[in-house]
């Protein structure tokens, strides 16, 4: 069933399930929902108090979260348009030509092409194969530096993903938005640094926080920095 409560001028949504445990569990999913699990009998007043003592952490999990949701606004791809690519700004400029081409000429963006219908997918496969490389790249020398907690990727992959930057399997595969390529490179490294936890520590538990700061100290000026560019 679902409910909600109020904390403050915030509503949290919940969804709420009984089992047989001893105790009630509530768990934040990277989706930003909220999944409660109590004791078969427990009483709904009590299970909605219990959630408003918890509700300063669940907001701080949502947030948490929520720098992984991507929220770039639609673009029309035309010219003049405004795209960002690890982090600055360029101006699209299509240009008329017999070839197809996609690179940065100072501060533009050009396409060549000749159908401006085009414009999206080569620009998006432009992004993406710039993603590819500058990734792997960058992920490289922070792959070798948690060898020394024993762990390593499988693979790293890149796949678009509408509310996530990243995420890992429990088989170790590190999974990228390519959309991350918009982002400033301090921002793609606090994303990976992210998920290499993860290869260590499963849950966002305070021994992950505190791995997660020990090998990427300014992660919260980041995290912040991809929260507000990308938006």
């Amino acid at each position: 069933m679902t409910d909600y409560i109020t904390f403050g001028s915030k509503r949290i949504d919940f969804e709420l399930t009984f089992a047989t445990r001893k105790s009630l569990g509530i768990t934040v999913t990277p989706d930003l929902d909220v999944l409660v699990k109590a004791p078969d009998g427990t009483a709904i007043t009590d299970i909605k108090e219990r959630l408003r003592k918890r509700a300063p952490w669940i907001i701080r999990q949502q947030s948490f979260f929520l720098s992984f949701q991507p929220k770039t606004l639609p673009r029309k791809f035309v010219g003049g348009e405004t795209h960002l690519f690890l982090g600055r700004p360029y101006r699209l400029q299509i240009i008329d030509a017999k070839n197809e081409e996609v690179k940065i000429n100072g501060k533009f963006i050009e396409v060549f092409t000749p159908d401006k219908a085009r414009t999206e997918t080569l620009v998006s496969e432009w992004y993406l194969q710039n993603a590819k490389k500058k990734f792997h790249a960058i992920a490289a020398p922070l792959i070798k530096r948690f060898k020394k907690y024993d762990v390593e990727p499988s693979s790293i992959i890149l796949r678009n993903m509408p509310t996530r930057w990243g995420s890992c399997t429990p088989r170790g595969k590190i999974i990228l938005n390519p959309e991350l390529i918009k982002a400033p490179k301090g921002c793609i490294e606090y994303v990976i640094v992210h998920e290499l936890c993860h290869l260590v520590h499963h849950n966002h538990t305070q021994k992950f926080i505190d791995l997660q700061t020990r090998e990427f100290r300014d992660w919260e000026k980041w995290k912040g920095r991809l929260e507000r560019l990308l938006a």
